[in-house]
């Protein structure tokens, strides 16, 4: 589903065509904004106020209009499965130690929500991209057989800590209650699990699905593109790094490193050794020009 809009003119066909340029070089489709008004994809925000969750103002922003409760309800699963997963993860740590340089919330909030890359954090966008393969007539085996000959993980499957991701089951128990009502197709569901199978195999032990995994499929469903699948997470995760970051804060510690005090990183340079002779800086200084 396609997230753009067409810039418009200004509305103003009164004004000047330098005061229409002005107007014209940020015009958005997303709000107006006008003494004693706000207005949000058309909608007052006084009316929204009280009557939508988070996360139908999300989709609201994002999409131009309101989801239905079924889809309000699977993207809120999925922001709500991801916001965490403790200090082992490179963001959160990054943000704790911010956040005793002496520097506010919202910089260490950048600063672990600035890590989230490729690597860590775009697994559930390149996992969407698979889904999409795969919707689009691609064998789920062939897109394994890819990765395994290239020796790659497959996006969205294994996981470094769980043997079985627990957020895995309970949000594909919301896509499949989804399904039984209507609010989304199915198709990613199908894709995701034919990846699963796959990825399987032979293996004496299985690979299943982790939190990304799960993750797209829900925003692949709900119809969001992968780009977007990306930034949803950043926002769930930036949650948790928010509360890393202030707990880090109220702990009251100063320039916390990577390791506590006593421990030092391992070296694995020359030893200690003594500079070769050189001529001294009077040496130099006394040479004819």
């Amino acid at each position: 589903m396609s997230t753009q809009h067409t810039r418009r003119p200004s509305e103003d066909t009164t004004a000047s065509p330098g005061t229409r340029a002005s107007s014209d070089w940020w015009s958005t489709a997303i709000s107006r904004i006008r003494p004693g008004e706000i207005l949000l994809r058309g909608y007052p925000v006084e009316e929204l106020i009280g009557r939508i969750g988070f996360a139908e103002q999300i989709w609201l922003l994002l999409r131009g209009e309101l989801p239905a409760p079924g889809q309000a309800r699977l993207l809120e699963a999925a922001l709500v499965a991801a916001v965490d997963h403790g200090p082992q993860a490179p963001s959160i740590a990054a943000a704790r130690m911010a956040a005793t340089c002496g520097i506010g919330l919202n910089s260490a909030m950048a600063t672990g929500a600035g890590l989230l890359g490729d690597t860590h954090g775009g697994a559930g966008q390149q996992c969407m991209q698979l889904l999409e393969r795969i919707i689009e007539g691609e064998s789920a085996a062939s897109i394994v057989a890819e990765h395994q000959a290239r020796r790659a993980y497959v996006p969205g499957f294994g996981h470094r800590f769980h043997p079985r991701d627990p957020r895995r089951d309970p949000l594909l128990a919301l896509v499949r209650q989804a399904i039984q009502q209507g609010d989304v197709q199915g198709d990613a569901l199908a894709a995701g699990l034919a990846l699963e199978e796959a990825l399987a195999g032979d293996r004496p032990k299985p690979v299943p699905m982790n939190i990304d995994g799960a993750t797209a499929i829900i925003y692949a469903e709900l119809g969001f593109p992968a780009e977007l699948g990306r930034g949803l997470f950043v926002l769930s995760r930036s949650v948790g790094i928010l509360a890393h970051a202030w707990e880090e804060q109220q702990s009251g510690t100063r320039i916390k490193g990577p390791l506590p005090r006593p421990l030092l990183p391992g070296y694995h340079g020359p030893a200690p050794r003594a500079i070769p002779p050189r001529p001294t800086r009077d040496d130099r200084d006394q040479r004819p020009g």
